[in-house]
């Protein structure tokens, strides 16, 4: 144990505040009362004087009742049933002229007529007509009542109270529910010596300029520090988890030799479908899986124009239409990058590497394992040179440098409208059991590179869906926890060091 002189010579002025008042089997609450002080200031005093083994505190755990916003509104204006019934008796029985007059949405009309019908309290027929039970209900004040009792502790609740917070806890935050936790003190011996001694101590609590300046310090005792004190969490700041692991996927492709290519999140549907083969007809272009923008896209020059259109008509045999290729939309993948960069491609920039980390937009329904706004990591390689198990080697080599074992990889063939070959990559998902479809890749069809390069190159291209990646790094089950934006996950998550 400390010495006594030390702990006294260390007290917080909030601490010796607290031991003036300090009691045993006290609340913090009681001793908030009793000192004046917050309850939170009191709470820091107890936990500090814990530490210094002066007490203990003991936690107990209390439900209490509060009232809610909706009850708040119902105090103020009247429980929605209870206006209905009023605007009964003071207008015709029409619904309409019952709801302007009793201030209900549709939502409270549809509510008050099932509690109404359900309790007896109206008869439905060509008119709304109230009963004797209903007329009785109008005066009844037991809700109300029991609304302006609160905050009480769930315990000390009669049996009529109770079946009331029943029938309460059915409708929308008329109240709610809380867990409190009550420390109680339990003084020791330490405690009882420090409280019976004299707390008015002159001592410095903190250096001032003005204390340096009048010289006053000299002829005074600072208090003590003690550096054993316990404190609370500290966390270092860092960037967002999926911006660290956006950083450094980006910077695992610039190691590999390739460059970003940067591209505009609003694009054409001649560039982000046409010129990848996609036919016009194709269910992808369809508003259930693309997000479209109003206005009219500008096309790139005729030439290339219409060697797509040319492609597009000699091999899907249809007729090409111009005004849907200058459709606005939001890029569906960033594969509409790659298009672009090799369609500005010289021969003399041939063999070359490109990737893309950068955001995509999808009409998805939201779940587990789907956005519908979304990073895609994109790449291609263009080499006379190339071929299928180059692809693949790129692709497993990326994903060991994020952390996956070849064992949790699987490559499996997969039919994309501009690729042939094609695959898709997948990730055994640990916890879900499953394997879960990271994204697809494949040699660049002869339709799609013919036009963009003037001539028929191997291009390996792939995109990759950046969420499904991470996950499993960060231990997320569930894609849509990375952008919940918890405060508690975002301190406490590793940092990105693959």
């Amino acid at each position: 144990m400390k010495k006594f002189d030390e702990v006294l010579e260390s007290l917080h002025p909030l601490e010796r505040q607290v031991l003036k008042h300090l009691k045993d089997n006290q609340t913090a609450r009681d001793i908030a009362k009793t000192s004046n002080m917050k309850e939170v200031e009191v709470m820091r005093a107890l936990q500090w004087l814990e530490t210094k083994e002066a007490l203990n505190l003991e936690q107990t755990k209390i439900d209490t009742i509060d009232i809610d916003k909706n009850g708040t509104d119902y105090l103020e204006k009247g429980f929605p049933e209870k206006r209905f019934l009023k605007a009964i008796l003071e207008s015709s029985k029409a619904l309409d002229k019952i709801r302007e007059i009793a201030k209900l949405d549709k939502d409270e009309t549809s509510i008050s007529l099932g509690f109404l019908k359900r309790n007896g309290f109206i008869n439905l027929g060509k008119e709304i007509s109230l009963t004797n039970l209903g007329k009785n209900y109008i005066n009844s004040t037991i809700n109300e009542d029991f609304l302006k009792s609160l905050p009480k502790e769930k315990s000390k609740l009669s049996t009529n109270e109770l079946n009331i917070l029943k029938d309460l806890q059915k409708r929308k935050e008329i109240i709610k529910l809380n867990t409190k936790k009550i420390y109680t003190v339990k003084i020791n011996d330490l405690g009882k010596k420090l409280s019976q001694s004299k707390l008015n101590l002159d001592l410095i609590d903190s250096l001032t300029p003005e204390i340096i300046k009048t010289n006053s310090w000299k002829d005074k005792k600072f208090r003590r520090y003690d550096v054993s004190a316990s404190t609370g969490a500290s966390y270092a700041a860092k960037r967002h988890i999926v911006s660290q692991a956006t950083n450094n996927i980006r910077k695992v492709w610039l190691d590999m030799g390739f460059k970003e290519m940067p591209g505009p999140i609003v694009e054409s549907s001649f560039w982000n479908f046409d010129a990848l083969f996609t036919p016009q007809d194709h269910p992808a272009r369809e508003m259930h899986d693309t997000f479209f923008v109003e206005g009219t896209a500008k096309l790139p020059d005729k030439k290339l124009v219409n060697k797509v259109k040319k492609e597009h008509e000699s091999k899907w045999n249809y007729k090409w239409d111009e005004k849907i290729a200058k459709e606005k939309i939001l890029r569906t993948h960033t594969t509409v990058v790659s298009a672009k960069t090799l369609a500005n491609l010289k021969d003399a920039d041939i063999p070359s590497k490109f990737f893309s980390v950068s955001k995509v937009f999808r009409n998805e329904a939201l779940d587990w394992s789907h956005l519908f706004e979304l990073i895609q990591v994109e790449g291609f390689v263009v080499d006379p040179n190339a071929n299928f198990r180059d692809l693949m080697g790129y692709l497993k080599q990326f994903y060991k440098k994020l952390g996956y074992n070849e064992d949790q990889i699987r490559f499996r063939p997969g039919y994309f409208p501009y690729v042939e070959p094609g695959l898709e990559i997948d990730v055994f998902h640990p916890k879900k059991k499953k394997w879960v479809e990271l994204g697809g890749a494949g040699i660049l069809r002869p339709e799609v590179v013919i036009p963009l390069l003037g001539k028929d190159i191997p291009v390996l291209a792939w995109g990759q869906g950046l969420e499904r990646g991470i996950s499993q790094y960060y231990d997320i089950t569930d894609i849509r926890d990375l952008y919940k934006n918890d405060l508690k996950q975002l301190r406490t998550s590793k940092v990105w060091l693959n």
